[in-house]
């Protein structure tokens, strides 16, 4: 062509150019050096190129190469032009451009369009804008089914299912026949809605009326009876599909092991023809989300002896968080590691698994240097290091946090406010805690939540502001929650305040009437005060209702391996040598002028030998115990407790950090404290 001169011809080179461009295997790069040697392009090729970018890895080429068209060239966008250009603004979500783009197409007098229409329709739902999106549908004089799918599609992809599946209804009664995009979009909204009922209609209207059955629509009614608890046709329907993919073994293994079916799930996976990693992810993450971590850490251990696939960032975000439920600093050190190996570069997510990890697993150190480390922050990165230095009860150092957080201009949401005002909680902040509470809505623009709410009265209530904490119950704007009134419950225990105890734990049970935690705490408030009698009332009440006291546990992870203990453990393999070292504990403390705090029984123990043995069979007892026997003495003791940890306990733990000279970390439900020469972090105000 360049010897015959047809590479000048305008529409010789549009020939040439649009294979280049659009083709199977056509090269962008290539194609768009083409183009700039065209002396002359016409407007198909301007459109061409548009086009083949609007498709692309860089979607904003589109809008440099429209802008050429409009300025550089003797043309003027068309019909075929705004459509791509509109694509393109629709998956890099630029709302502004898009606006100007349909502006440009009104004054072009293009508003007609079907198919500029179509693509509006679906830039402004994918901007989030579902009330243009729907002001242009509505527009549309007569809409083909491709209006009818970007509108269906976008009403679901905004989370409004019900008028997702009205606007499907009323399709119908248009005439207008459906494809599988359709079916698919409908299906999606089904399974958000958790409707079996209508999703199983419109798998029966598609075999009925021969729709297309292809992978993704089996996908979609295989994705439906999952999210909608019916496995049985998930199971059905995936025995029936000939082709399957990825997505088609996830979904099964994810249905099965969210609905605890843990076996089935892992025959699904071992069945799978190519393993992928995909599969085992949602089979991980299934059991950190469902309670199970060590079962999580345990399928990430067969993943890593396979060898069939590297673990990815999903993988690690998961096994994270099981470690970071478990105190498994070790083992979650040894996958931090394992990280660097494999080369896997820190984003956000794991940046911010990773700090959660060490801060609940007892390192806040290792934390800070993960979060000083990385260069990339996002509000959960920031919001995460707050939450550590709240848990650890170092008030002072989160806000100031929080203050670095605004000068390096990144906006604090909710979550963050949640930790900031857990922080002055923990630390006894009560004014500075007001402070950003009552800032939140006007300077931040964060509507309090009943989060918020919940540290607030949290926060009055320790501090001992009870009244001040049931004035501000009182006047919430929005309807006080169970949260909040087991704060002001647990404030009542810290003061011993039994009436106001009655008081919370009554709205509490009218929230929750099977909540066994409210009638626990108020039982040990009355045993506090020494009020036997109403505790063996509530104790008969538990009874008789079949409501059962939540078991102290506490672990500690020795040598990569997690102990459990139960309050009174027998079963553990060097339980006779943990009960050795729990009577030379003892005697230790007394003859250091140690009294054991008789308060904090849960039950009336008239023999004050049977009332020290009760106190002493508690389970971080057993588990500090344990660790000195197993930690090396250069180690701390890391200990991980299910429920708050009881006052004598907690004395305990001080004394034989001084008496062993050893580091005790011990995180409860609420948080950590950290023993070290006769103190702990907390400076007991917990």
């Amino acid at each position: 062509m360049l010897r015959t001169g047809l590479f000048f011809d305008p529409y010789s080179a549009s020939k040439l150019f649009t294979p280049c461009a659009l083709g199977t295997f056509s090269s962008l790069e290539y194609a768009r050096k083409m183009f700039d040697q065209i002396p002359q392009p016409n407007l198909y090729t301007w459109n061409t190129l548009i086009r083949a970018y609007s498709s692309s890895a860089e979607p904003i080429q589109s809008f440099m190469i429209f802008l050429q068209l409009v300025y550089n060239s003797p043309y003027f966008p068309n019909e075929f032009t705004f459509p791509f250009v509109i694509k393109a603004a629709a998956r890099l979500v630029q709302f502004r451009v898009g606006q100007a783009l349909h502006g440009m197409v009104i004054k072009s007098s293009f508003e007609d369009d079907l198919f500029i229409s179509n693509s509006l329709i679906h830039f402004y739902a994918m901007c989030g804008d579902l009330a243009m999106s729907y002001c242009v549908f509505v527009m549309i004089g007569k809409k083909d089914v491709v209006s009818w799918n970007s509108m269906i599609s976008g009403f679901v992809q905004g989370g409004f299912f019900e008028k997702a599946t009205e606007l499907y209804r009323e399709m119908e009664m248009e005439n207008v026949k459906p494809d599988e995009v359709t079916m698919v979009a409908v299906l999606s909204a089904c399974a958000k809605k958790r409707d079996l009922e209508f999703g199983r209609w419109v798998c029966s209207y598609i075999e009925k009326n021969g729709i297309k059955m292809d992978l993704t629509l089996s996908n979609a009614m295989l994705d439906m009876y999952v999210k909608c608890g019916s496995l049985e046709d998930a199971k059905s329907l995936f025995d029936k599909m000939e082709e399957k993919d990825i997505v088609s073994w996830t979904t099964m293994i994810d249905g099965y092991a969210k609905l605890g079916e843990f076996d089935a799930a892992m025959s699904v996976l071992a069945a799978v023809p190519i393993q992928q990693i995909a599969t085992w992810n949602a089979l991980i993450s299934a059991y950190e989300q469902n309670g199970k971590p060590n079962e999580a850490l345990s399928i990430f251990h067969e993943l890593q002896l396979s060898k069939n696939v590297n673990p990815d960032e999903f993988t690690f975000v998961s096994v994270l968080s099981a470690c970071a439920q478990l105190g498994a600093m070790d083992i979650g050190g040894q996958i931090h590691a394992k990280m660097k190996k494999q080369g896997i570069k820190l984003n956000c997510y794991l940046t911010t698994s990773l700090i959660d990890m060490y801060t609940k697993c007892g390192n806040l150190d290792k934390a800070l240097e993960v979060f000083h480390t990385v260069k990339s922050r996002d509000v959960f990165v920031w919001s995460t290091m707050i939450a550590g230095f709240a848990m650890y009860g170092r008030g002072r150092d989160a806000l100031d946090l929080f203050s670095r957080m605004q000068e390096a201009k990144v906006k604090p949401n909710a979550v963050t406010f949640t930790n900031v005002l857990c922080a002055c909680s923990h630390s006894g902040l009560v004014d500075e805690g007001r402070m950003f509470f009552n800032q939140m809505q006007p300077v931040y623009g964060v509507v309090p939540g009943v989060k918020h709410y919940t540290c607030m009265v949290d926060m009055l209530g320790r501090a001992g502001l009870l009244d001040e904490a049931v004035e501000f119950i009182e006047k919430m704007p929005i309807v006080p929650g169970a949260s909040v009134w087991g704060a002001l419950l647990g404030a009542c225990k810290i003061h011993e305040n039994v009436e106001l105890a009655e008081y919370a734990c009554s709205h509490l049970l009218e929230l929750e009437p099977e909540n066994h935690g409210a009638l626990v705490l108020l039982s040990n408030i009355y045993a506090k005060t020494g009020k036997w009698d109403n505790v063996s009332e509530l104790r008969k009440h538990m009874r008789v209702s079949g409501l059962k006291k939540e078991p102290g546990c506490s672990s500690i992870e020795v040598n990569g391996e997690i102990h459990k203990f139960l309050a009174g453990e027998s079963s553990h393999p060097l339980c006779k040598e943990i009960y050795s070292k729990l009577d030379e504990i003892v005697a230790r403390l007394k003859s250091f002028g140690y009294v054991p705090n008789r308060s904090h029984l849960l039950q009336l123990v008239e023999e004050e030998d049977v009332q020290e043995q009760a106190l002493n069979l508690h389970s971080e007892k057993l588990a500090i115990a344990y660790g000195l026997i197993s930690v090396e003495p250069s180690q701390p003791i890391r200990i991980v407790k299910n429920l708050r940890v009881c006052g004598d306990c907690h004395s305990v733990a001080k004394l034989i950090s001084k008496l062993y000279n050893r580091e005790i970390l011990l995180r409860d439900r609420y948080r950590f404290h950290h023993f070290s020469g006769g103190n702990c972090s907390c400076m007991d105000y917990w």
